[in-house]
This record gives C-alpha cells, sequence and structure tokens, in this order.
C-alpha cells in the first residue's frame, strides 16, 4: 500500500487559500480518484473493463494531441 502525505502551508492565515490549494494538490495526486473507487467493492473483472476503457481513452487522447500539433 503507498502513501504519500500531501502537505501545505498557511500564510498569513489564510485558510481559504491553502484550502484551495490542499485540494489541487489532492485532485493532482489522485486521491479523491482513489477515495470513490475504494467506496465499495469493484469485481476484479469490472476493474479490468475500467483499466482497459481508461487506457484505451488516453490513447485516444494522446492521438488527438499529436495530430493537433502535427497540423492535421
Amino acid at each position: 500500500m503507498e502513501t504519500t502525505l500531501v502537505q501545505v502551508i498557511v500564510r498569513d492565515n489564510n485558510v481559504d487559500q491553502a484550502l484551495k490549494a490542499l485540494k489541487k494538490k489532492m485532485q493532482r495526486e489522485g486521491i479523491f480518484r482513489e477515495m470513490k473507487l475504494r467506496k465499495a467493492y469493484e469485481k476484479p473483472s469490472e476493474r479490468k473493463a475500467r483499466e482497459k476503457s481508461e487506457a484505451i481513452r488516453r490513447a485516444r487522447k494522446l492521438e488527438r494531441k499529436r495530430l493537433e500539433r502535427e497540423g492535421f
């Protein structure tokens, strides 16, 4: 199990800004996504199907970006 520590420093008693920074870091680390996935049990077959569809989605996105860069 991987443990990641996310730390944010509160400057000038600005808790709202620190909270915004914390949420952004957690989003970037994928913590919210992980919490959502762990909320309920996911069957191995469902997990495999989800990961496969995510991989396809990532590949299509990369292909679109590549074509956009090349000017097609």
